[in-house]
């Protein structure tokens, strides 16, 4: 294999991205000339790339954009020497091979015109419409981020608001930075280190969840190259020894078109050679690599019933290995990907990865929201529609798609991910506590998939909770989760849920129900944390705990011992009723004083109160006062059935109770013991709210929360 296939770009090549001499393209820029009939030489290429995906594409709009930006770049030179105009056109080279449509390549030409030159907004909007002024707008914006460390969480910020509605503004911005990269060798190696690790930790992520697989796996290889010179070296030799790798899929290869051409399958059957960090992460996996663990093959149908029809003959012919099968044309990524992943072993014992997909799914598993085309065009229009309605604008109102078929790819200017991303950066007035949850949650690589009782899919991050789940599907609705169904059982809302797991979420009904902190101990995505830590910042006297604050008056006198025998009253002492007992109206209680001065309250039967008195804490008396509301905790002891969790919160909500919060433990032996925190507007109806939730059918006793207190 020579030194340029293995090239940090090289498999750039071999996936459509094919690497334009910037010289030539240089000479051409500044002294190619066409005929008036003709395109310029220089952008030749991108009207041949784009008319291989939009064969009726109008050009005239490219030329009149190339000869704006040709003529605003003169004179100005790139630090590797070339002439600028070098840039936007290998920007737009990259952008035309993955199908861009011709207001985001007209947009791509234009990019740095207004920032670089004299050129202004108002000319582009006069000259190439609203939709190409917004574009070139929200990328000029971008080239304003400084992404440096100190600067990241606000501008990080400024990124997603530039972004606004319309995703093509960062494809242009992926672009961009993928050229760039192509030629950091000119800069110096501690900026080189500097821009690799920002385009690992934001820009890559961000490439993959717009689904633009062939620009994020170059941009790896490319930071790899950088940041990991050493292993990288390790990987580029790895490669070249193993040159002749490909025979060993090769030869599975040809197996695969036999059997499905025996089947009647039409099919195309390709070997697809892994990149340098795909080859890297293999050999960390699997320890010493076999031929075959040096590419996939790639199986190409027409229909998406011809993908079950070949993953048929495959496992029927071959020996299948189940741990690696998935089905993403059933569940299909946040990120628009679909395909079916499969392995099988040859008559040696080699493992042969298979990725098997449609044409179509493979155009848009390389190239993301690039290969949605235009998301503004009229779906009754022959060709594109040019500068139609403003980005921007909500949701269905411009794609003249219909109603939306899925909730993440309604519209393709802006999918869920981004939406929710904006949400949050709305809702969190601390830019540190956004930029942590959010850069955490784009260092997520596994995701799971989760199947809703209601219908639709989840997309959560391994490790993801019930919380996760329930933040997800209802949004803020999810403060009022009580509990959870995993695959038909009840389980407590702290439960991992794993990939494929059927998640059923039960709510309370009453809008005064909040989130607990402890749920912050579940919570991974940065929805249900930022949700969480929102109610909770807002409700500094619930925060869902039983002694969080007292719900209930009560006048406190404390026999104080200070030489002169005085007894002082102290209504203004801090008071909070124990969480081991939750004293309610008409309780006999008794109160001790703790650390900082607070009064805590106790039944006078709980075992805390004989603790206390045996290690010789004195005891304050205290008396209710006339506030009649009260927060109890009960415990619900049951046997397990079917609507059972659903048919205690109605007797609760039918009693006049506010549930506060809610936990169900796991099952054991059939038995299954709900925990409630509960307001009730006068504790007089506390007996009957007890003896409602003892009827209902299951439950065998239900009782006040007792635990176990330490001194």
């Amino acid at each position: 294999m020579s030194a340029e296939a293995t090239s940090p770009g090289a498999h750039s090549r071999r996936r459509g991205l094919p690497r334009i001499d910037l010289r030539r393209l240089g000479r051409a820029a500044v002294f190619g000339h066409a005929a008036r009939d003709r395109l310029p030489a220089a952008i030749g290429h991108v009207a041949d790339a784009h008319r291989a995906h939009h064969p009726d594409a109008d050009l005239a709009v490219l030329h009149k954009a190339y000869v704006l930006a040709e003529a605003s770049h003169r004179g100005q030179y790139r630090k590797s020497g070339e002439p600028y105009i070098t840039h936007p056109l290998a920007v737009t080279l990259i952008l035309a091979e993955l199908g861009a449509e011709t207001t985001t390549l007209t947009a791509s030409l234009l990019h740095d015109t207004v920032e670089d030159t004299e050129v202004t907004l108002d000319q582009v909007r006069k000259e190439f419409g609203d939709e190409v002024c917004y574009l070139v707008d929200g990328v000029t914006k971008l080239e304003k981020v400084d992404y440096g460390a100190a600067a990241e969480p606000e501008t990080f910020r400024k990124m997603l608001v530039a972004t606004g509605n319309d995703v093509r503004v960062m494809s242009i911005k992926l672009a961009d930075r993928l050229h760039n990269m192509r030629t950091l060798g000119v800069m110096r190696p501690e900026k080189q280190a500097r821009i690799a690790k920002v385009t690992r930790d934001v820009l890559i992520p961000l490439a993959e969840r717009l689904g633009v697989q062939a620009l994020k796996t170059e941009l790896e290889d490319l930071v790899f190259a950088i940041l990991h010179p050493e292993e990288y070296a390790r990987t580029r030799a790895l490669i070249a020894e193993n040159a002749t790798a490909g025979d060993a899929l090769a030869a599975i290869s040809e197996d695969v078109r036999r059997v499905l051409r025996e089947a009647g399958v039409t099919a195309d059957v390709l070997v697809r050679p892994r990149h340098f960090v795909s080859v890297h992460r293999a050999g960390l996996k699997r320890g010493e690599l076999r031929g075959t663990d040096f590419g996939r093959l790639l199986v190409l149908v027409t229909e998406d019933a011809d993908c079950y029809a070949v993953l048929g003959e495959l496992h029927t012919c071959f020996t299948p290995v189940i741990s690696e099968f998935k089905d993403f044309i059933a569940a299909p990524k946040f990120n628009l990907y679909q395909s079916l992943h499969t392995a099988v072993a040859g008559p040696d014992g080699a493992v042969a990865e298979v990725l098997i997909r449609t044409h179509r799914m493979h155009k848009v598993a390389e190239a993301g929201v690039v290969a949605l085309g235009n998301p503004y065009a009229s779906v009754d229009a022959p060709g594109e529609r040019d500068g139609a309605e403003r980005p921007g604008a909500p949701a269905g109102t411009g794609n003249g798609a219909g109603e939306p078929q899925d909730g993440e790819r309604a519209d393709p200017t802006r999918p869920g991910w981004l939406s929710r991303l904006l949400e949050w950066q709305e809702a969190t007035t601390d830019s540190d506590a956004f930029w942590t949850t959010l850069r955490a949650d784009l260092a997520q690589d596994a995701e799971i998939t989760v199947f809703h009782a209601e219908g639709g899919l989840l997309g959560l991050p391994a490790g993801a909770s019930c919380v996760d789940a329930a933040y997800a599907h209802h949004g803020e609705a999810a403060h009022g989760c009580l509990g959870a169904r995993v695959n038909g059982r009840l389980a407590p809302l702290g439960t991992v849920l794993r990939d494929g797991d059927t998640v059923q979420l039960l709510l309370a009904q009453d809008a005064a129900s909040g989130p607990s902190p402890q749920w912050l101990d579940h919570a991974v995505t940065p929805a249900a944390r930022i949700a969480i830590t929102g109610w909770l910042e807002a409700h500094p006297d619930r925060g869902g705990t039983p002694d969080a604050a007292p719900r209930a008056a009560l006048a406190v006198t404390a026999d104080r011992r200070d030489g002169t025998n005085a007894v002082v009253d102290l209504p203004g002492a801090t008071v909070r009723l124990a969480g081991c007992c939750t004293p309610v109206p008409p309780d006999a209680v008794t109160a001790f004083s703790v650390r900082g001065g607070v009064v805590t309250v106790h039944r006078e039967e709980c075992r805390a109160v004989e603790r206390m008195r045996a290690l010789g804490r004195a005891p304050i008396p205290v008396s209710w006062g006339d506030a009649p509301e009260c927060r109890v905790t009960l415990h619900a002891e049951s046997f397990g059935r079917p609507r059972l969790l659903a048919d205690l919160t109605e007797a609760i909500a039918t009693a006049g109770a506010a549930i506060v919060s809610a936990m169900v433990e796991p099952p054991s032996e059939q038995r299954v013991r709900h925990t409630y925190t509960l307001e009730l507007p006068d504790a007089a109806g506390l007996p009957g709210l007890m003896r409602a939730m003892r009827d209902v059918p299951g439950v065998y006793d239900v009782s006040r929360a007792q635990q176990q207190a330490t001194a």
